[in-house]
């Protein structure tokens, strides 16, 4: 009977809940997060920067297997088309040249230092000249001929007008020279916004327009009229 008393007491105590607890699971978790994080653990770990590289890299040959998965011919494909679009990108670019300004300042000819004298243009472009600088010496001659123009009252003081708007409005005035006015312009408008370098002889033509047009007489109006009279 002793045995049978025994189990039934063990079945109570049982029922009444004396079941060995587990040590709860976040605790735990806890503790060997806080092991985990101390410094000696993490000595030999990328630093920030080179955590970003290999992050990097992992999506540049994500992109390169991407890519040659849906090239056709796999990787050799793909590096088949590379070079063929280098190609022809070098292609353009030798028939195309150097891109040109799409759109210019709202003071396109002169520079934004303030007002100059035409003599001051003269005298920076000799200077630039003498520096066998000849594409800044180009384009203060271009300048010091708009300025001289403008002094002379056969042009409007514009700030916004281009190389090529001036060329056209002193053609007007000053037609024997309409040709070489626009040369002068177009001269400008390679060695500022084109990337050409100018040379020599491109300084001494326009030094050469700059003197014959502070000598030459303008075709006024009133003039045309008379004559036609």
């Amino acid at each position: 009977m002793s045995g049978a008393g025994g189990i039934t007491t063990a079945r109570r105590d049982t029922a009444a809940g004396d079941i060995p607890v587990d040590t709860p699971r976040l605790p735990a978790r806890e503790a060997a997060e806080s092991e985990l994080s101390k410094p000696m653990y993490h000595e030999n770990d990328p630093n920030f920067l080179q955590r970003a590289l290999n992050q990097f890299w992992d999506w540049v040959a994500g992109v390169f297997d991407a890519a040659a998965g849906a090239a056709p011919g796999g990787p050799a494909g793909l590096v088949v088309l590379v070079v063929i679009a280098i190609g022809l990108a070098a292609a353009l670019w030798r028939r195309l040249g150097t891109p040109q300004r799409s759109s210019r300042s709202a003071d396109a000819l002169f520079d934004n230092d303030g007002p100059r004298s035409a003599a001051q243009h003269r005298a920076a472009a000799e200077t630039h000249a003498a520096a066998l600088r000849w594409t800044e010496a180009v384009q203060e001659r271009m300048r010091a001929i708009v300025r001289s123009l403008e002094e002379r009252a056969l042009l409007d003081p514009r700030p916004g007008r281009t190389a090529d708007e001036a060329a056209a409005e002193a053609g007007r005035t000053l037609p024997e020279h309409t040709a070489r006015l626009r040369a002068a312009a177009r001269s400008f408008d390679d060695v500022t916004y084109g990337g050409r370098t100018a040379d020599q002889p491109a300084y001494l033509s326009l030094r050469t327009l700059d003197l014959e047009l502070d000598k030459a007489k303008p075709l006024l109006s009133g003039t045309s009229r008379g004559a036609t009279g």
